[in-house]
């Protein structure tokens, strides 16, 4: 069996999904969007897009990216503000040399920052 499927509660429906994928970042990882100016910390990860249609819809279509491609959600920070966003594979890029991430929710989910990285917090692992 090559295809698997899970719940996604942003979608309200089961996800169709590749039995594997290669997932770039992991969590814990700082990244930068490659066109908007904000950056972020990776907290968890789909492994094709699990959002709803409305929400894919949205973007236009000629940047619209791939659905079959890890997506990410990540405590993300602008110059303006911290909030939570939902980014394709292909937009991110890795960024930890550039320091931590000034989000208020990050101490929440991780420890120390260390090596351009975050340590995922012992009580919210498995």
């Amino acid at each position: 069996m090559d295809r698997a499927s899970f719940f996604s509660p942003q979608a309200g429906r089961l996800i169709d999904a590749p039995a594997k994928s290669r997932a770039r970042f992991t969590i814990g990882d700082v990244v930068r969007h490659k066109v908007f100016d904000f950056r972020g910390v990776v907290f968890d990860i789909d492994p094709v897009f699990a959002n709803s249609d409305e929400w894919y819809d949205a973007i236009p279509a000629e940047v619209r990216p791939i659905r079959e491609q890890p997506f990410y959600h990540l405590l993300a920070e602008n110059g303006d503000s911290s909030y939570v966003a939902y980014v394709s594979q292909q937009n991110l890029l890795e960024d930890g040399d550039a320091g931590p991430v000034d989000h208020p929710s990050v101490s929440e989910l991780f420890d120390d920052f260390a090596k351009g990285r975050y340590q995922l917090r012992r009580s919210m692992t498995h």
